[in-house]
C-alpha cells in the first residue's frame, strides 16, 4: 500500500509484551506496508500509522509502555492528529482507565473505561458480526469498552470507538480473514500522504 508520496506506508507496531505483535505485523506486511516493531518513542512518532495491539493484561502493558516512553509518544502523536489504531487490549489501554488488575490508569486518548464482561461467556471468544456493516470478526476478550465515542457494536457490546486520530476495535482484524484485511486496508486509507 503506497502512501501518496510514492513510498510504502510505514507502520509501527508498539511492542509492550503483547501476544499478537507478530501476527499484526504479518497482516500489514501482506498489505504491502513497511512494518517495524516499535520499542522506542522515535519509531512511534516517525511512522505513518502507529498500532497499539494487544493480548495480555492492562497493568503489565501500561507498565511497559511507560518504561519505554511509548505512552508519551502515543499522546504526542494523538495531539498532532496523526493516526493510531488500537486493537483489543490496545483499544482498552487508550481509555481513561480499566478496572482490570485492580484499576489501571490508561493513556486517556479516548474518554471512558474498560469493564469486565458481566453477562454471557467470559472470556468472549469467537466470530461475531459488527454493526454497522454486518461483517463478522474474531473476538477474544474479557473486558469491554464503556465510552461516549463508541461507533460500532457487536451483540450489544462496544466493538469500535473513535476519538480524533485514534480508531480502536475490540476485535482482532489480524485473525479475521478477508474481512480483517479489508478493515486494515481501510485504516491505511486514513494515513496522510508523505511528501
Amino acid at each position: 500500500m503506497d502512501a501518496g508520496g510514492g513510498g510504502r506506508v510505514r507502520v509501527a507496531v508498539c511492542d509492550y509484551g503483547a501476544g499478537n505483535v507478530r501476527s499484526v505485523c504479518a497482516a500489514f506486511e501482506r498489505l504491502g506496508c513497511e512494518v517495524a516493531i516499535a520499542e522506542s518513542p522515535d519509531a512511534v512518532l516517525e511512522a505513518d500509522l502507529a498500532v497499539l495491539p494487544g493480548v495480555g493484561s492492562a497493568g503489565s502493558a501500561m507498565a511497559v509502555l511507560r518504561e519505554r516512553g511509548l505512552d508519551e509518544a502515543l499522546r504526542e502523536r494523538y495531539e498532532a492528529g496523526r493516526p493510531i489504531l488500537g486493537i483489543c487490549l490496545g483499544l482498552q489501554l487508550a481509555l481513561d482507565e480499566s478496572e482490570e488488575d485492580g484499576g489501571v490508569a490508561g493513556l486517556a486518548l479516548v474518554p471512558g473505561r474498560a469493564v469486565r464482561l458481566r453477562e454471557g461467556r467470559v472470556p468472549r471468544i469467537g466470530w461475531a458480526p459488527v454493526e454497522p456493516g454486518g461483517d463478522a470478526f474474531y473476538f477474544a476478550h474479557s473486558y469491554a469498552v464503556e465510552s461516549p465515542v463508541v461507533t460500532g457494536l457487536s451483540e450489544g457490546i462496544a466493538a469500535v470507538a473513535e476519538s480524533g486520530p485514534f480508531l480502536g476495535v475490540q476485535f482482532h482484524p489480524e485473525k479475521s480473514g478477508a474481512a480483517g484485511a479489508r478493515f486494515l486496508a481501510s485504516v491505511l486509507e486514513r494515513c496522510p500522504s508523505r511528501a
